[in-house]
């Protein structure tokens, strides 16, 4: 690599006699950069980051193809009057429908009111076999109980026995009677709340479209005076699609706020530093502090321009590879800038020295470039090429993290080389910088004592990695996403005061299997009640043909069982049922004639048939548990449903959670994977540096006890390991592997009995380079995203515990093996 560096001498002798032709192609670059960037979104789906060829996300698409997810916007009319609440609905509706955007309605329908008279008379036509048994079981259970109370002599033996059992089936009763309480509005349980639900016309991936929907609605709200209806009206919208816009508004917000802070913190960090070195070269004195802090905003200028420039390089690439940011890679310019800074300290604090020493600015950049150059170029391709390992992972979050964040370290480094010298030649050419030669320059005493502490170190350096290994079995993972999803006030405290209209059905999560036949339907449906036996993750199977039958056999069946169940409702000894429970059963088997689908209303029919406007050949599976609170369960009931084959055909269900399980599978199963080949990649590379085995072991040693130490303090402090943060361990590596590789090289030519004066010189320029790392990283701790701010914990944990090896652990080391001469430094090659 020498060699290549001789071989561009030509190439910075140009950048320097041209320099402002060299800046205003960075800028013109830049330029490029921005444009294509500046479509570049956040997207916040987790479904995104699987391969488009595995069959769950497969499975998931021809599921929204099929069955469709419209999200609709919710709005909310609360006044103390139902009356008053139900004029402003119907006042609202056919205005929000008249609406239009461009040549198309902005909303397509309106959900308000259903037709309550049809379903109370039909209910049980459309029921599963599941609730249809419960029913009949309930009538049985009813009758009987009727009977024996009627018995004089009846003495109830029982009473103290089987509640458990009894309150598993009003459970199951109550599902069963949830479908024969038909509500004609979507209101309230006192009826001060009424909802009404409109379905947008445009793209629901489209956020600008999104909050132009959202505008226009407010607006029209505005307009129609909800006060005017009753004085204490209040009118709120919500719906998932303002959850939608929220999450992407406050997550981009966030970045950017956290980029800022951390942009700004790490510049001032290292203007700060030059000011500090300044005062020790050239004395504290009222004038020397007044010129350099005038010089300070041109430094900072200098350093961040370049810096500013390969960020628009690398996220232009990224807005022509993906087009898309997600959660992980949202995080990079941050990540990047507290990177790429540390090349631009190494090459601005020799460049002043080597002008200091009286090289003019040709000369002065020229060393700079072959010396200083090369060692960065060498820190900046290890955490390149750890990044770039990511890239062969299946797990788009490590693929697509590690190829921008190897892109964005060689711009960085680009920058750093060719733009930074091109400015400082500009800033002294016009009179912005002087780095003339100076009296009274510091003198460096070399120090021969030898590092102190040497075993007391080495024994506590041990114990801490025994305890590290000891504590690694009880590394936690947070598998509850629950816990790493932000709370969006904007968005709950709007959807609060709706969701008493919008009471649901208690089951949620269902995967669908969306089947090829209608004669597929029922094996399936029985294999995976087989399965439903054998495992309580699964609650109940449905198909849509049970609850509409579609040919005249099962028309047939269905009639027969709602006319069993209306037999049970005249039982003599029901009629003294006083809750109403038994009459609304009666009515609900009224039906005594098959229903043809025409006549269904819409409302209903929605919910049997697909988009086409067909009874879909649908299977559902709900959960039995609730999957967000833990991921296991999640995965586990992927394993239970996930793949069902039936007549020779093999079919796969279709979920988010089945998804989110399968994308946490796979990270789970890669992060070792990419830790692994990481490691040994810049194990490969150091080899390649150093050409001695003995010199890459020492240089890997504060690697390796630095991530131990990090992997014990994790545990000792609780902090947990998390589906977000684990993109960022090859990474670490990288970045953690720059102190080890920097002090031993160093110690290497300086020989013997050198090891303060390279901890002083070297040591100094490490720490700085991990601790502008550790400033970019630590924005993110500000993050009002958990999942975003266990990224930066563990990176700042671990930039840490590397240099805190580095700084301690190898030193000793080093003076022991040196006093035990068994590390008597090679000349260097």
């Amino acid at each position: 690599m020498e060699r290549f560096f001789d071989a561009l001498r030509p190439l910075i002798r140009t950048v320097v006699r041209h320099p402002l032709a060299v800046v205003l192609l960075g800028l013109a670059l830049s330029v490029v950069g921005f444009f294509s960037a500046s479509d570049l979104k956040i997207d916040t789906d987790l479904a995104n980051l699987l391969p488009e060829d595995y069959a769950s996300v497969q499975a998931l698409e021809r599921l929204r193809q099929t069955v469709g997810s419209e999200t609709p916007v919710d709005v909310g009319i609360e006044s103390p009057l139902f009356e008053a609440n139900l004029a402003f609905a119907e006042a609202l509706i056919p205005e929000a429908l008249a609406m239009r955007r461009g040549d198309e309605s902005l909303f397509s329908r309106a959900e308000f009111r259903k037709d309550t008279t049809f379903l109370a008379f039909n209910a049980l036509y459309f029921a599963s076999a599941d609730e249809l048994d419960q029913l009949e079981a309930f009538l049985e259970t009813e009758a009987e109980d009727a009977r024996l109370e009627a018995n004089p002599f009846f003495v109830d033996l029982d009473d103290d026995f089987g509640l458990e059992d009894e309150e598993e089936d009003t459970e199951g009763l109550e599902a069963a009677l949830e479908n024969l309480q038909v509500r004609e509005y979507p209101v309230s349980e006192d009826s001060t709340v009424l909802a009404v639900r409109l379905f947008p016309t445009g793209a629901q991936s489209n956020i600008g479209g999104i909050r132009t929907t959202y505008q226009r609605l407010d607006s029209l709200v505005a307009a129609l005076g909800p006060t005017s209806f009753h004085p204490e009206m209040e009118v709120t919208t919500a719906g998932r699609l303002l959850r939608q816009q929220v999450e992407i508004d406050a997550i981009t917000d966030d970045v950017r706020g956290s980029f800022g802070l951390g942009a700004t913190a790490v510049l001032l960090f290292v203007v700060l530093y030059f000011f500090y070195k300044a005062l020790q070269v050239r004395g504290v004195r009222r004038e020397t502090i007044l010129s350099e802090l005038a010089r300070l905003p041109v430094t900072a200028l200098l350093i961040g321009l370049p810096l500013v420039m390969s960020l628009a390089w690398t996220f232009g690439v990224a807005g022509v590879a993906f087009g898309t940011l997600n959660l992980m890679t949202s995080t990079l310019a941050l990540v990047l800038f507290g990177l790429g800074i540390d090349y631009g300290i190494h090459f601005y604090a020799r460049y002043a020295e080597e002008r200091g020493a009286g090289r003019t600015v040709e000369d002065a950049a020229e060393t700079t470039f072959v010396s200083t150059g090369l060692a960065v170029a060498v820190s900046a391709a290890t955490t390149a090429v750890a990044l770039f390992a990511l890239t062969i992972a299946d797990f788009r979050g490590f693929s697509e993290f590690g190829l921008i964040g190897g892109v964005g370290i060689l711009f960085a480094l680009v920058a750093m080389l060719l733009v930074l010298p091109a400015l400082l030649a500009l800033a002294e050419r016009w009179g912005l910088l002087r780095l003339d030669p100076r009296s009274g320059e510091a003198v460096f005493t070399s120090d021969p004592r030898p590092f102190p502490a040497v075993k007391p170190i080495l024994a506590l350096s041990a114990i801490a990695v025994v305890l590290s290994i000891w504590a690694l079995p009880r590394e936690r993972f947070e598998y509850n996403f629950s816990k790493l999803e932000p709370t969006y006030e904007a968005y709950y405290d709007r959807a609060a005061r709706i969701s008493p209209a919008l009471r649901g059905s208690s089951r949620r999560n269902p995967a669908y299997l969306v089947l090829n036949d209608t004669a597929d339907v029922q094996p399936v449906v029985d294999e995976l009640r087989r399965r439903a036996e054998e495992d309580t993750l699964i609650l109940a199977v449905e198909s849509l043909q049970e609850r509409f039958p579609t040919t005249p056999a099962a028309e047939r069946a269905k009639l027969d069982r709602v006319a069993d169940i209306r037999d049970l409702t005249n039982d003599a000894f029901l009629s003294q049922d006083t809750t109403g429970q038994i009459a609304r059963i009666r009515r609900a088997a009224s039906t005594t004639e098959p229903i043809p689908l025409a006549e269904v209303p819409d409302d209903l029919k929605r919910t049997f048939t697909s988009k086409s406007g067909e009874v879909g050949t649908f299977v559902i599976v709900y959960p039995a548990v609730n999957l967000s609170e833990d991921a296991r369960l999640s995965m586990a009931f992927a394993d239970e449903v996930g793949t069902v084959e039936a007549n020779g055909t093999t079919y796969h269900a279709g979920s988010t959670s089945i998804v989110a399980a399968e994308m946490l599978r796979l990270m789970l199963a890669e992060s070792p994977l990419m830790i692994g080949i990481t490691f040994a990649l810049i194990a490969l590379l150091m080899l390649l540096v150093f050409r001695s085995l003995k010199w890459t072991l020492l240089a890997l040693l504060p690697l390796v006890v630095g991530i131990l130490w990090m992997l014990g303090m994790t545990v000792l402090t609780g902090v947990s390991l998390t589906f977000y943060n684990l993109v960022v361990l090859p990474a670490v590596l990288g970045i953690g592997n720059d102190c080890g590789v920097h002090l031993v090289h160093r110690y290497r030519e300086e020989g013997p009995g050198s090891l303060r004066d390279v901890l002083r010189s070297t040591g100094e320029h490490v720490t700085m380079g991990a601790l502008t790392t550790m400033i970019g990283f630590s924005g993110l701790l500000f993050s009002f995203h958990p999942g975003l701010r266990s990224i930066g914990l563990l990176a700042v944990i671990g930039i840490g515990t590397t240099l805190l090896a580095a700084l301690l652990f190898l030193p000793a080391l080093l003076q022991w093996l040196e006093d035990r001469h068994a590390a008597d430094p090679e000349p260097a090659s």
